[in-house]
């Protein structure tokens, strides 16, 4: 008996000692999401099943990261979208907490800076949790193969978080092509700099 509570005593320890993960990492494969655009349709990954792949970045209105890198993301669709690798922007902050956040408000971002991808509302912060988004901006990069997206890079979009001409290393666009190339990545992660994301409250 004292064997068996010694025994269930240990599993319990090693189970709170295992790190539990959150998130995708480099390699996984992503899963199918809908998600409501601004235009009112949904869009979902599987819309993009003849792409070569996707960069999808977690993104809002109001945050001053977000705000500086707002050009530079725009530049992203328009450089690699004809070439394979379109945009999708989604905003996971909850609109209680960020009134500048709200669906209506994002409505307004995409005509005012006249946004050629979708920007999508991740209403129940499911999508964001499960990509393992914890700032806006956070960018992912994911690769199709064979109509399966895998990550193929985490991170910043690039080096300098408030001055894109200050930027000497720019992540997305060497990973990018890189993918493009065949070539090794010069980089597969790095930090996300920017402003929290503001999660619902449970």
């Amino acid at each position: 008996m004292l064997k068996s509570i010694l025994f269930m005593l240990a599993c319990l320890v090693f189970v709170a000692a295992t790190p539990v993960k959150s998130g995708y990492d480099i390699g996984d494969v992503v899963a199918d999401f809908k998600l409501k655009n601004v235009t009112g349709k949904s869009v979902s990954l599987a819309d993009y099943k003849n792409s070569k792949g996707l960069i999808v970045v977690f993104d809002c209105n109001t945050c001053p990261y977000s705000k500086a890198y707002n050009e530079r993301i725009i530049a992203l669709n328009k450089k690699y979208a004809p070439q394979g690798y379109p945009l999708v922007a989604i905003q996971p902050n909850d609109p209680a907490q960020s009134p500048g956040d709200s669906f209506e408000e994002m409505i307004k971002q995409a005509e005012k800076k006249k946004y050629e991808f979708p920007y999508l509302l991740d209403e129940t912060q499911v999508v964001s949790r499960a990509f393992g988004a914890t700032n806006t901006p956070h960018t992912f990069v994911l690769k199709n193969e064979g109509g399966t997206f895998k990550v193929a890079y985490i991170g910043a979009i690039d080096d300098s978080s408030r001055d894109a001409a200050g930027a000497k290393k720019k992540y997305v666009e060497e990973a990018i092509e890189a993918l493009l190339s065949g070539k090794d990545f010069p980089t597969l992660r790095t930090k996300a700099v920017g402003c929290s994301i503001k999660w619902k409250n449970a």
